[in-house]
């Protein structure tokens, strides 16, 4: 396609997504909730082509460079495609925010003001690799009533396209109102660039991916960005942490699935509890065929010579595959300062007894998700109870941490008044 056809068709998709979102305002919950399981219906109905799409993106897997972790999150399975519907099914059963009162009064003129929540009208979203992300954004901006445009990644195109064909007509045959769900069918990065410039059409762009997709999103949107950031997760083993609950949780953060941004990527031990520990949790580690980049002391510890010295780099690096940084720190202060310094304002945890080291940290880490005594692949939007979620927002406005149905809202002011004057 030529330059001008990719800005023409985006545009034109911009235009459609517009006319769509004042059409999903006039739905009630019911008939959004009945149209979510269509959709649902047809991914199932589906799911022989959505298979068959997938193996054409594995086939080019390893032309494009992707690791065995992220081979893992491309990767659709009937059993990940039945949990896919599944979820459309569990956004049905959630509650709809839009329209909720959040607050009500009346001034002394007698005029009555109401808060409401309302829809934010169309949204961006920008992602890499991961194709469920294409129904999960979809139904979620659905039933907060916003239209979508949808961009995916090169890897995943094919996968892509078929599940967002599977939830457009599936959704129709219950009412879908068009365009509400839109796919950019190409790849080009300048597909990128012009739904950035294009805050005639757009209220919001939210970008999934590396640092360098959410770096060009933000250096060029027009609109609000809302970033799914790097997951520089850390664990903090305290002098007064169990460890055998320690070292589960480390263990767990680790590998239960390393290629997700809540995944852990930089262990620190407290220095009165690195003798005993750090042997341990690298005998356990590195059973599980996991790489051990560590500090001096680090080293020196766990009595085994296929862990390597780490770099200044390492502290700052998500990983997403099965590589850990490991430091020993002086006390709470230093973990603190530490993770402050080095993380992303994702998810951190610390593991200890003692209620007062608990406290303090999660009262001066600064970020959208802080653990106690709980591995960090719990920051979560189905952990937490809010159903499936579009990311996890490492941003402070207006939304932090696990973005589910509230975060896809904004909200209006109304009044009621009896021909009051000022």
């Amino acid at each position: 396609m030529t330059s001008e056809e990719i800005c023409e068709q985006v545009w034109q998709m911009g235009k459609q997504a517009r006319a769509a979102a004042h059409a999903l305002t006039k739905l009630s919950t019911e008939k959004k909730n009945e149209i979510l399981i269509a959709m649902a219906d047809g991914v199932m109905a589906r799911e022989a082509e959505i298979i068959e799409a997938n193996e054409q993106d594995l086939a080019s897997a390893d032309d494009l460079g992707l690791t065995d972790a992220m081979k893992d999150r491309l990767r659709l399975t009937p059993e990940r495609i039945k949990a896919m519907a599944d979820g459309i099914r569990d956004v049905a059963g959630l509650h709809d925010p839009t329209g909720e009162i959040i607050k009500e009064w009346s001034r002394p003129n007698g005029i009555r003001l109401q808060k409401k929540r309302t829809p934010i009208g169309t949204i961006g979203i920008i992602y890499e690799s991961r194709p469920n992300v294409t129904a999960d954004a979809a139904v979620l901006c659905f039933k907060t009533g916003n239209a979508t445009i949808l961009r995916g990644g090169k890897e995943a195109i094919h996968s892509n396209r078929a599940i967002a064909a599977a939830l457009q007509e599936g959704g129709a045959t219950a009412g879908l109102p068009d365009n509400s769900i839109q796919l950019i069918p190409f790849t080009d990065r300048e597909s990128v660039r012009h739904l950035c410039e294009m805050d005639t059409y757009l209220d919001l762009i939210i970008p999934r991916g590396g640092a360098g997709l959410i770096e060009a999103v933000v250096g060029m949107a027009r609109m609000p960005v809302i970033k799914h950031y790097d997951g520089i997760c850390h664990v903090f083993v305290d002098k007064d942490a169990g460890l055998e609950m320690a070292e589960a949780i480390v263990v767990n953060s680790k590998i239960q699935k390393p290629s997700v941004c809540n995944a852990l990527e930089t262990l620190l031990i407290h220095k009165d509890v690195a003798k005993e520990f750090a042997p341990q949790i690298a005998e356990n580690l590195l059973a599980k065929n996991v790489e051990l980049r560590g500090d001096e002391t680090f080293l020196e510890l766990c009595k085994d010579d296929r862990p390597v010295p780490a770099s200044d780099g390492d502290w700052s690096t998500e990983y997403l595959d099965y590589i850990l940084a490991v430091k020993i720190v002086d006390d709470l202060d230093a973990a603190i300062e530490h993770i402050n310094h080095y993380g992303s304002h994702h998810t951190d945890s610390i593991v200890t007894e003692n209620e007062e080291a608990a406290e303090k940290f999660q009262l001066e880490i600064d970020s959208a998700c802080v653990f106690w005594n709980t591995s960090t692949r719990f920051a979560d939007g189905a952990e937490f109870g809010f159903g499936a979620e579009i990311g996890i927002s490492t941003d402070k406005l207006h939304a932090r941490g696990p973005m589910a149905l509230e975060e896809l809202c904004s909200y209006k002011y109304l009044a009621f008044g009896t021909g009051q004057l000022k």
